[in-house]
C-alpha cells in the first residue's frame, strides 16, 4: 500500500544561495511598492470621478494599500535575519508530498517520522531520517 508523507525540505545557506534570496526578497519587494503605488493612483481616481460613497473607497484602498505596507516591512526584516544568519544555517524552504511504501511489518513509527530533504546550491546534499 502507497501513503502519502509531507516531507520537508530545507536549505542550506551558502553566500550563492544568500544572494539568490536576497534578489528575491527585494523583487518581491519592488512588485509591493509597484503595487502600493497603482493603488494610490486608483484611489485619486476615484475621488475625482465621484461616482462612488468616497468613504467607502477610501477605506478599501487603504486597506489594501495598508497589506502591502505590511509585507513590505516583513520583507525588509527578512533581509536583515538573513544577513545575520551564519553560512551553514538551515532554512526550511517549503514542504512537498510523497509517496511510500507501506507494508506488513513495518515500523509505524518510522513511517510517521518521514524524512527531510536537504539542498545545497540548487543541488540535493542529504535525505534525512527525522
Amino acid at each position: 500500500m502507497k501513503i502519502l508523507q509531507t516531507v520537508v525540505v530545507k536549505q542550506i545557506l551558502t553566500e550563492n544561495s544568500r544572494n539568490e534570496l536576497l534578489e528575491k526578497y527585494r523583487s518581491k519587494k519592488r512588485q509591493l511598492e509597484k503595487e502600493t503605488d497603482q493603488l494610490r493612483f486608483e484611489l485619486r481616481k476615484f475621488e475625482k470621478s465621484k461616482k462612488f460613497q468616497p468613504e467607502n473607497v477610501r477605506k478599501h484602498f487603504e486597506k489594501e494599500i495598508q497589506m502591502r505596507q505590511e509585507k513590505i516591512k516583513l520583507l525588509d526584516f527578512q533581509c536583515e535575519q538573513l544577513h545575520m544568519l551564519p553560512l551553514g544555517s538551515e532554512l526550511k524552504e517549503t514542504e512537498v508530498q510523497a509517496l511510500i511504501d507501506v507494508n506488513v511489518g513495518d515500523r509505524w513509527d518510522e513511517l510517521v517520522n518521514g524524512k527531510t530533504i536537504i539542498i545545497k546550491d540548487g543541488i540535493v546534499a542529504e535525505i534525512r531520517e527525522r
